[in-house]
């Protein structure tokens, strides 16, 4: 039987799916940076809310953190995304 990986000494919480999704995507602060957030994940989350999406600067402007809601399929999905949203290369963190 395989073994579970674990991550800093835990083994990771399981995830069913589908399930809602939270994701806080930080980037480099421009006006754009929400519509390329959108774009991608119109890409692997079709249907999501995009009304819902709230966003803020950092203190001295430099990042913005988008916040969205997805419904999760999949551990691919959610690979997939987090991928094309590092690609850009104005993505610094995906939580």
């Amino acid at each position: 039987m395989a073994k579970t990986p674990e991550v800093g000494g835990q083994t990771p919480p399981k995830i069913e799916y589908p399930c809602d999704f939270p994701l806080k995507i930080v980037g480099t602060a421009a006006e754009d940076l929400v519509e390329v957030v959108c774009n991608i994940l119109e890409v692997h989350a079709p249907g999501f809310d995009a009304t819902a999406i709230s966003w803020q600067d950092s203190k001295n402007g430099n990042y913005r953190s988008v916040r969205v809601v997805i419904i999760a399929t999949s551990t691919e999905q959610l690979d997939a995304l987090h991928r094309d949203l590092k690609a850009t290369g104005r993505i610094h963190m995906v939580l």
